[in-house]
């Protein structure tokens, strides 16, 4: 099966006219299936292009949602929008509601939105602030100290979710592909080619989520997980175990990208 991956696209940078021309481009390609890794586009137009997307397609896109996709309105709104849509819509899978996805009788899709969770490198130290923290409400208005508290809540949520879907699908697939938006691993924080330091690290990847796939990957040798996800704009790969990879992916604000071709079998 091919599967193909974007992260990052922000198609509200584009006009019409480039939107249309991204997805024709990803109609070229042929895929049986379509994984995004987050930040499609802000809060008040996530749905309208997103359903566009798949009008264009025709197939299955499977989706988890990034920060930016928050721009503009509440992470609890647009979750419960989402989990409406792919509920009834016949292409679109929202992975926080999907649960686990077969794609073939050896492989299975699951994923979160996830959250970069505060507790890496400088932690609550860092000097870095994000536009989530003045265009995101549940980030709005916070102190350091709370607003800390806040991102580990989100990271903490989405390692639940990680360990849950793990668990029950590797009773049935040999691999899993994860879908995510945030790195969960300081190893797979690309940017511009090398690892981000420790002010960005808190804001760009996320510790507890990283945890869980380490626990669960370490105690199924016989098990292989592929890890998706963007957030950083920058492309690479690393090998936190011999059964888990993760995969990072590259984007340009104005210019969406198809990343390399996933086949799985």
């Amino acid at each position: 099966m091919r599967l193909a991956w974007a992260t990052d696209i922000h198609l509200n940078f584009l006009s019409h006219l480039q939107a249309r021309s991204f997805f024709w481009k990803i109609a070229e390609a042929q895929p049986d299936a379509v994984v995004l890794t987050g930040d499609i586009a802000e809060a008040p137009n996530v749905e309208e292009y997103l359903t566009e997307m798949a009008e264009h397609l025709q197939r299955p896109i499977y989706f988890v949602l990034g920060n930016h996709d928050f721009y503009g309105g509440s992470i609890a709104d647009v979750r419960h929008r989402m989990a409406e849509i792919t509920a009834t819509h016949r292409w679109l899978r929202w992975m926080n509601a999907a649960g686990v996805v077969p794609l073939t009788e050896e492989t299975a899709l699951v994923g979160h939105d996830g959250w970069a969770d505060g507790r890496l490198g400088h932690g609550a130290e860092t000097p870095v602030m994000l536009n989530d923290f003045f265009h995101i409400r549940e980030l709005i208005g916070l102190s350091t100290e709370d607003r800390f508290a806040r991102l580990g809540y989100l990271g903490d949520e989405a390692a639940a979710h990680f360990r849950e879907v793990l668990l029950a699908a590797f009773t049935r697939f040999r691999t899993v592909v994860l879908l995510t938006h945030v790195p969960p691993f300081r190893e797979a924080c690309w940017h511009d080619g090398q690892i981000s330091g420790d002010d960005w690290l808190p804001l760009f990847a996320s510790l507890a989520p990283g945890e869980v796939l380490r626990s669960v990957m370490s105690a199924r040798p016989d098990r292989k997980l592929i890890v998706l996800c963007g957030h950083t704009h920058g492309e690479g790969y690393a090998d936190i175990l011999p059964n888990l990879r993760v995969l990072t992916g590259g984007a340009d604000y104005g210019a969406p990208q198809l990343q390399p071709e996933v086949v799985v079998s």
